[in-house]
């Protein structure tokens, strides 16, 4: 069973000493833009700037003492990898880090910043998955998944909770998918608050494995990671795959030059840096404006982790 509406209230009381309760704001601008009111619930505003933190801290504080002691393992060169490092951090145990040899510097040394031991592997899902195996088996860690997990889908949920709290009137709540833990977590969440609340999905069109997968029914394989989303290029797993189906409305997938536009907008008008995986929500709006006009529309910004040297309007 996908984790309840109980255990998302649950995942909310664990992680409060620890999380960010993040802003929602709003800009007039993209309301106009739009024809609708759209509040920005700003996870990029989070801890490791993104709302990983709130699934791997959740899962970290749900283990049992003789668990934790021994520590938490994942394989991430993203934000999953710092969230989990600095979680661990935080209850005071250790982080087994498993990276690609091929991970920025800069990922790298966030990830040791936060206390994580870093194991580099080959570049590859193989190598990642048999390197952390490994890990596993010599440390007694528990092995926590950047979205295929009950616990880290409790937690991402709880972004979700903080936004229906400050605006109830919500009617449409739009969030990014990749692998599935931040939308799922807002499903859960917004059907178990408020079941009028209809929830979708927004995704790059060069990575839209999980738009494909709801038409055919059948988990479909990832993409070449060519979009400039990097966050989400992950794809489905069977648990998130089977919660999307039931409770996700729409997928809408988005252009690259959307999710540009998008994110230099939110840049320039809500003065708010977000990295381009954020920026496909709000592509979504503008690509289907007529299907927002008039509504009252949450967009979950998922991170601001962005590479300041190479910003995308400044790329090629």
């Amino acid at each position: 069973m996908p984790p309840t509406i109980v255990d998302i209230q649950q995942a909310a009381e664990r992680i409060r000493p620890h999380a960010h309760r993040t802003p929602v704001l709003t800009c007039s601008y993209l309301n106009e833009q739009i024809g609708a009111n759209i509040y920005l619930k700003c996870e990029h505003l989070q801890k490791v700037g993104a709302f990983k933190f709130r699934g791997a801290c959740n899962a970290v504080f749900s283990l049992r003492d003789d668990e934790a002691a021994r520590g938490v393992a994942t394989h991430s060169s993203g934000n999953h990898a710092q969230a989990l490092a600095l979680a661990a951090r935080l209850r005071g145990i250790p982080a087994y880090i498993v990276m690609p040899s091929n991970s920025p510097a800069v990922k790298q040394a966030a990830v040791a910043g936060y206390g994580g031991q870093i194991t580099l592997c080959e570049p590859t899902l193989a190598a990642r998955e048999s390197t952390l195996a490994s890990v596993v088996a010599a440390t007694g860690a528990t092995v926590v998944h950047p979205y295929d997990d009950d616990r880290v889908i409790a937690g991402q949920g709880t972004a979700t909770l903080e936004l229906l709290a400050d605006v109830p009137q919500l009617e449409m709540i739009v969030a990014p998918v990749g692998g599935g833990g931040l939308i799922c977590g807002t499903a859960l969440a917004a059907k178990g608050i408020s079941p009028s609340v209809r929830v979708i999905a927004a995704e790059p069109e060069l990575a839209d494995d999980a738009f494909r997968s709801l038409e055919s029914g059948v988990v479909q394989p990832p993409r070449p990671p060519l979009t400039i989303a990097d966050g989400l290029r992950a794809a489905l797993s069977e648990r998130t795959f089977a919660i999307i189906r039931q409770h996700v409305e729409q997928i809408i997938p988005v252009s690259e030059t959307g999710i540009i536009t998008g994110m230099r907008m939110i840049w320039e008008r809500a003065k708010q840096v977000i990295e381009p995986s954020a920026g496909v929500g709000i592509a979504a709006l503008l690509e289907r404006q007529a299907e927002f006009a008039g509504k009252h529309v949450g967009v979950i910004l998922c991170g601001g982790n962005v590479d300041l040297d190479r910003l995308p309007w400044q790329v090629g």
